[in-house]
């Protein structure tokens, strides 16, 4: 875990996300049992046209040009794709990267047509180092060959590959396997999904408060070992461990700040609505595609406008209003906890996140 935020100067997440994602269509070929979007076969009639598709961009390339990423759904379920993406590169400067799902629309021509239009990175979902727990996770047989196929293409065309990984009880003793299966393939990033209950994914499929501890220990060792980087997501808590791990390993201030990833990494922690924001197929726009709440829709208003004074949103910044034991930590202003686990879990986003193991002095 990259842990240069500590000495940077903080960005200001009131004014400007640190990264914007777009969910530009929601169909999809798979089934996924944790899928937040409860994707479907076809395309919804009311997504954003090509042309609103373009004014979003616009209005994103006024924020600070932050990292901006095209998800579904499934991206390439979405004919005009290509054309969006070369708009936001050539023409606005944005650094594009993109989530596919694993279906036979990822040829070896689709991936080509991405490296034409200058997409700086490619992400997939892999939930097994092997097919039986890929494709029961994806719902879909074949899957995991398709995604090893795709990886393939992406290591011949010389493309930056993430690999995106939802942590949950299906594969929480695989995950050593994954660790190494993600070296071989010559990841700059492994990227951790820690479920959120929401969508198609259910509370019974996530792992523990004392696992999230335990794995998250254990990716701050991963990330010294390995030649990749590692991130967390809906995982606020794993800045919190990292430094705890820092400081009994004795590491010293340069070490464990390992920086590989070619997009670049926050300066300081990303949460829910806090330099992070959501638009979906339809334009309304969220903290994150994992909390449900919204804070207003792209076609009545511009998306600048709704982050930097939507009510939810500055809620959500303000760490003072953060209730129960994380509102007492004394880690809340680097974690925070996950604002979305608060809510799916409690119906509160304001609320403690309720998978964190950890106990604030105020409480001991």
């Amino acid at each position: 875990m990259d842990l240069s935020f500590l000495s940077m100067k903080p960005k200001n997440y009131d004014e400007n996300p640190f990264i914007v994602i777009w969910e530009v269509t929601r169909a999809c070929a798979l089934k996924c049992l944790h899928c937040r979007a409860e994707a479907q076969y076809q395309a919804d009639p009311r997504q954003l046209s090509f042309e609103e598709g373009k004014k979003l961009i616009d209005e994103i390339a006024t924020m600070d040009n932050p990292l901006f990423v095209f998800t579904g759904g499934d991206p390439l379920m979405r004919p005009d794709l290509y054309e969006l993406a070369k708009y936001a590169i050539e023409e606005k400067k944005l650094p594009v990267s993109m989530t596919p799902s694993a279906t036979p629309k990822v040829t070896k021509k689709a991936i080509d047509q991405a490296k034409e239009v200058g997409l700086s990175r490619w992400a997939f979902s892999l939930d097994g180092s092997t097919a039986e727990i890929h494709d029961h996770f994806r719902g879909t047989k074949g899957s995991y060959d398709l995604t090893m196929k795709g990886i393939d293409y992406l290591q011949e065309l010389n493309i930056p590959i993430q690999i995106n990984t939802t942590v949950s009880r299906y594969n929480l003793d695989d995950l050593p396997l994954m660790a190494e299966k993600v070296k071989e393939m010559g990841a700059v990033l492994w990227s951790l999904f820690f479920l959120i209950p929401t969508g198609r994914g259910m509370e019974k499929d996530m792992i523990t408060a004392d696992e999230h501890e335990e794995v998250m220990k254990w990716l701050f060792t991963i990330q010294q070992e390995m030649p990749y980087g590692v991130k967390a997501t809906e995982a606020p808590h794993y800045r919190r461990v990292a430094l705890q791990e820092k400081k009994r390993m004795k590491l010293g201030e340069k070490q464990g700040n390992k920086r590989l990833d070619t997009l670049g990494r926050a300066p300081k922690g990303v949460n829910d609505g806090d330099g992070f924001i959501f638009i979906s197929h339809i334009g309304d726009v969220y903290p994150s595609g994992f909390l449900p709440v919204k804070c207003g829709n792209v076609r009545e208003t511009p998306l600048p406008e709704i982050y930097r004074q939507s009510p939810i949103l500055r809620e959500l910044r303000d760490k003072s209003l953060i209730k129960g034991k994380c509102g007492a930590c004394e880690y809340k202003e680097i974690c925070g906890g996950s604002r979305a686990r608060a809510y799916a879990v409690t119906g509160d986003y304001l609320e403690s996140d309720p998978y964190c193991a950890y106990v604030p002095k105020a409480f001991q």
